[in-house]
């Protein structure tokens, strides 16, 4: 077993929670930015980042819920989220124990740090479409390992865990054959404009559907060639060859900031197949500057394709929003 499987086991097992609380009658509350919340994405959290306090106890998290707004649920909701991660576990779990797990991490300087978005694509969840279990590691602020266990997957229907190991990208069930062998993945070598899949997000809002629209004409693609989907699910699709770009923004960070967790741990895992993300404008993304991404955007390609597209965004939205691209 190496270093990380700890991690894919409790991603495996995250989803299954999910899961659960998907089939119960569980509601959703809004946080103070109007997003969504569920029992699964606290549940989900709390059994990331117990297994981070069993394998990795010196190593930061930046996640994305926390025990003070836990604390602030019904004391009926609270007890079914402690309630269905002492049942998976198959152990006594105290209201205490679940929120030390959720704030395990938080403030700690050190070499690794985790990353952690229970739920990515919530709205996806409460409305049955797909959502992802997501996990990334920063090194010195670079996005280094990724875990995504995409419950809803259209490469298998009991789902897909997405992960890296050894610097190479991986796929296997989600639920565990007897057969069971991990598949590599790779990047497609598709160029073609006309043949390029582009994956995008479900919900769009009107300005982003309109740059996105121009984007691909500018670039030449085929816009019956797109498929949409919530949350880093998408990374996972273009790591794995079944679409080539996908492309985040731009928008007004000033008052809609992209945040770390939705982006680590599918970037590190399109890089280790053979894939390139960066900014709008081609130039790198700084991970490691806290929870808020300084960047307008987010593109990530096969990388076959990915200046042309990084080009396009400028002649289509460079002017608008004060960047031009950077050359090859």
């Amino acid at each position: 077993m190496h270093e990380l499987q700890p991690l894919i086991d409790a991603v495996r097992m995250a989803c299954e929670l999910c899961r659960r609380v998907r089939a119960s009658d569980a509601g959703f509350t809004r946080k103070s930015d109007a997003s969504p919340v569920t029992l699964a994405d606290y549940g989900a959290q709390a059994l990331l980042c117990r297994t981070l306090v069993r394998h990795f106890p010196e190593d930061g998290v930046i996640a994305e819920e926390g025990g003070e707004a836990f604390l602030q649920l019904p004391p009926g909701e609270r007890e079914q989220a402690v309630r269905l991660v002492a049942k998976l576990l198959g152990e006594r779990v105290s209201e205490e124990d679940f929120v030390r797990w959720l704030d395990h991490g938080r403030g700690v300087r050190a070499d690794r740090t985790w990353v952690i978005d229970p739920i990515d694509g919530t709205e996806g969840f409460i409305h049955g479409r797909s959502y992802s279990v997501c996990v990334g590691t920063l090194v010195e602020g670079t996005p280094v390992d990724g875990f995504i266990g995409a419950p809803v997957s259209p490469l298998d229907e009991s789902g897909t865990i997405f992960f890296t190991d050894g610097g190479k990208a991986w796929a296997e069930p989600l639920e565990i054959p007897e057969d069971m062998v991990s598949r590599p993945l790779q990047v497609s070598d598709r160029a073609d404009p006309m043949s390029v899949r582009v994956v995008e997000s479900y919900v769009m809002g009107r300005r982003s559907r309109e740059i996105a629209d121009r984007v691909y004409a500018e670039a030449g693609l085929d816009a019956r060639r797109i498929k949409r989907y919530d949350g880093m699910l998408k990374y996972a699709l273009v790591a794995a060859g079944a679409a080539d770009l996908f492309i985040r923004g731009p928008r007004d960070t000033r008052k809609n900031p992209h945040k770390v967790w939705d982006h680590v741990a599918g970037t590190a895992l399109v890089q280790a197949a053979g894939g390139r993300v960066t900014g709008l404008d081609g130039r790198s993304v700084e991970f490691g500057l806290g929870v808020e991404l300084r960047t307008l955007g987010l593109i990530a390609s096969n990388g076959r394709i990915h200046m042309d597209v990084v080009k396009a965004m400028g002649r289509a939205a460079g002017e608008e929003w004060g960047f031009l691209p950077q050359s090859d």
